[in-house]
């Protein structure tokens, strides 16, 4: 079992560089086009036309994304330690296990304790090439920890904690100890419209539609892998 989970680890990095080369165009055409494989594997995905019309992929590209994830991680899954692991490598200097597990938390829609591909390629569907209102949906969902339809202060204020424990000491410039509440006062402040302690889906929507910033953002998801 480590064998397996050291040799997902190291394959999922691969992974992302694969997936990297597939989105900026540079993968060469003869690996694309080979068969969708499905080999014996712990988790079987759904078929690849189901996928196709669920996501913003065409078959080719679902191809590349899940020979990727099958060859390097053959279980056909990841659980939440080792996609902690993977996550806290591209942040040395801090902490990253906190806002790691909010993170697979959102990618396991289905709240089974592990990431399938169904579930990556989905959430990568929506990061890369949904329209605005599906990425900032995703992004509420990431923020509501407790899955009740609300942002409230707790939830932010756990957020942003675990977003500057994950930038770790070597933050720029260096935060002051209250830094945590001044985020989420100002993010209240911007998103709660009618002043009733909590933040809807729709307030967020609105708010960040009306944030030039925001909406820059957003089109830079394309370059985070």
């Amino acid at each position: 079992m480590a064998g397996c989970t050291r040799r997902c680890k190291q394959g999922l990095i691969k992974f992302a560089l694969t997936l990297h080369k597939l989105l900026t165009g540079t993968l060469s055409k003869d690996n694309a086009d080979d068969d969708f494989e499905m080999t014996v594997v712990c988790h079987r995905p759904e078929g690849l036309d189901k996928l196709e019309a669920q996501t913003n992929f065409n078959k080719r590209e679902l191809q590349v994304l899940y020979r990727g994830f099958k060859n390097e991680c053959p279980s056909g899954a990841v659980n939440e330690d080792t996609f902690k692991q993977i996550y806290s490598q591209f942040f040395p200097h801090g902490d990253a296990s906190t806002y790691a597990h909010y993170l697979f938390n959102a990618f396991d829609t289905g709240h089974t304790g592990s990431i399938k591909f169904e579930d990556f390629v989905t959430a990568l569907s929506i990061l890369l090439r949904g329209s605005v209102t599906e990425k900032l949906q995703w992004t509420f969902n990431l923020y509501d920890i407790n899955r009740d339809g609300y942002i409230n202060k707790e939830e932010m204020m756990d957020i942003v904690r675990a977003i500057y424990d994950m930038m770790g000491k070597f933050t720029y410039p260096v935060l002051k100890t209250d830094a945590p509440k001044q985020h989420v006062d100002a993010f209240f402040q911007k998103m709660d419209k009618n002043r009733d302690g909590v933040v809807t889906l729709d307030e967020f929507i609105l708010s960040c539609q009306e944030d030039e910033n925001i909406m820059r953002s957003l089109q830079l998801f394309e370059n985070v892998i």
